[in-house]
């Protein structure tokens, strides 16, 4: 229901004709602002557990995930439908020259085959180990949101380098954990006895 919030206050602003001068920028910038944070609030929930040792905040990841892909759509969809009206043409310059459109697009398409495999039936299917060598494409995903968010912005943003920073540190967070656990593994295996 929270993740739902968002498109809530959008349609209330619709119908309100809260949406300002540039009807079409806002909710375009606003799916935009969303998927970035739900984005974010997916890859806080490992370092969440990592730091706080809470581990049931982990199991919300593949729902705001998912939620992330939908905005994501949703961006996309104001995009083609609403900007631009089905002009492949100038939709294909602007792909071609805007290189925050560039990125935007890769990271969606990276999205895509995480949220066709995030069912139980599909982490079954795959195994676990591939399933999740294939889901730590979503660290990509984020970069490549920072950078379209961060070259986006005209001139100083400083919710952009704000998020730009926030994801630096939920993924220094996940390679200090990483790097901690290889340590630990490697320690173990100096350290187990050798049989006679």
């Amino acid at each position: 229901m929270l993740c739902l919030l968002p498109l809530v206050v959008l349609l209330y602003r619709v119908s309100s004709d809260g949406l300002g001068a540039n009807p079409i920028s806002y909710v375009t910038n606003w799916l935009g602002q969303w998927t970035f944070r739900l984005l974010l609030f997916s890859l806080a929930l490992t370092p969440l557990r990592i730091v706080t040792g809470l581990a049931w905040p982990v199991l919300l990841r593949r729902l705001v995930g998912l939620f992330t892909f939908f905005y994501a759509g949703l961006h996309f969809l104001v995009w083609i439908l609403i900007d631009h009206y089905f002009n492949w043409d100038q939709m294909l310059a602007d792909l071609v020259k805007r290189r925050y459109i560039t990125v935007g697009m890769l990271a969606l398409s990276l999205l895509i085959p995480l949220a066709i495999t995030s069912t139980n039936g599909m982490v079954k299917r795959l195994g676990g180990n591939a399933w999740r060598r294939l889901h730590r494409i979503v660290y990509l995903v984020g970069v490549l949101a920072a950078l379209h968010f961060l070259w986006l912005a005209k001139g100083f943003r400083p919710d952009a380098f704000l998020y730009a920073g926030i994801l630096t540190v939920l993924l220094g967070i996940r390679l200090f954990d990483a790097v901690r656990r290889r340590i630990r593994r490697r320690a173990a295996r100096v350290a187990r006895p050798v049989p006679a």
